[in-house]
């Protein structure tokens, strides 16, 4: 199974050869999106969603994977979003491999690629913004002004015209799941947003579309985030430490490892994200922290 490397980037719906000849249909302007949505609709099929920016790995997989067992019919979002790239960050070199990722879709019995340029998503004059309120200002949205407001605001945009009746997300970016999922409530799209389990490598490391720019010695050293976060919330939930003492011992953890810089090490209510101070009650260990060239992100459980 293969998708044609000669698909045509400026037709609105090619059809790539699919598992048992049904294809995969990918559209790069909104109108064909919107008619077959609607015929699903009426046909009275269920219709999940997984956006994704694209470089497909198998943590994507497993996001439509947990779609195709679910629903009916499954669309998948390709788009690198400009609005979540700030000054300085690395829009420009993220990866974009769309023959390698409609090859995949095609694999997981995806139904439609939605795969638009950017001037389709943002056209001349677009002036509106959705703002992710108090879930986006910490950590994520701390150190990355604006981010959340463009995650909220393409995501909306994707459930406008998509019409899922849930969509999937990955929990390695946890802030961003509870970001969509409270904006999906408070502006009553009628979608349901289902979380998704991340994916790791065998020695820890989450999945994620940049770890191919690490170099083999970085790469040898990146699963230390994993171990770090998953030591601090062992202490945490037998309460034999507190959250700032081990925050700090983690910080000096990933120092000594050879991280160059710490954006945030945090241990947060896993539903509003406030700082928890104590141990022994339900919590989040998230961090941020750059490796190289790589901002590598992850977060776990206090259980």
């Amino acid at each position: 199974m293969s998708i044609d490397p000669n698909l045509n980037p400026d037709s609105p719906i090619s059809l790539g050869s699919g598992i048992l000849g049904l294809g995969i249909e990918v559209a790069r302007v909104p109108e064909p999106v919107r008619r077959r949505v609607e015929a699903w609709r009426r046909e009275g099929l269920s219709i999940g969603l997984v956006p994704t920016m694209g470089a497909l790995h198998v943590g994507h997989r497993a996001l439509v994977k947990a779609a195709r067992a679910e629903m009916d019919r499954v669309v998948v979002s390709i788009f690198v979003n400009p609005r979540q790239f700030g000054a300085g960050e690395d829009l420009e070199i993220y990866p974009r491999t769309e023959i390698e990722d409609l090859a995949i879709l095609t694999e997981e019995s995806a139904d439609l690629a939605w795969v638009p340029s950017p001037d389709i998503v943002y056209p001349t004059g677009f002036q509106t913004t959705v703002k992710a309120g108090a879930l986006g200002q910490p950590m994520e949205g701390n150190h990355r002004p604006g981010f959340f407001d463009g995650v909220a605001t393409v995501v909306a945009k994707l459930f406008a015209l998509t019409r899922p009746h849930r969509a999937y997300f990955g929990e390695k970016d946890y802030q961003q799941l509870l970001v969509v999922t409270r904006m999906a409530e408070d502006l009553d799209l009628g979608v349901e947003v289902v979380p998704v389990r991340t994916v790791r490598e065998d020695d820890g490391l989450a999945m994620s579309s940049r770890n191919i720019r690490l170099t083999p010695d970085e790469r040898a050293t990146a699963p230390i985030l994993h171990r770090t976060l998953c030591r601090m919330a062992a202490r945490l939930a037998d309460g034999a430490s507190d959250p700032a003492t081990e925050i700090a011992w983690g910080t000096q953890r990933l120092l000594s490892a050879g991280f160059q810089a710490i954006d945030y090490l945090d241990v947060r209510d896993p539903r509003t994200l406030e700082p928890v101070t104590r141990a022994g009650v339900p919590a989040r260990v998230l961090a941020a922290a750059d490796l190289g060239s790589v901002r590598l992100i992850d977060n776990v459980p206090v259980e």
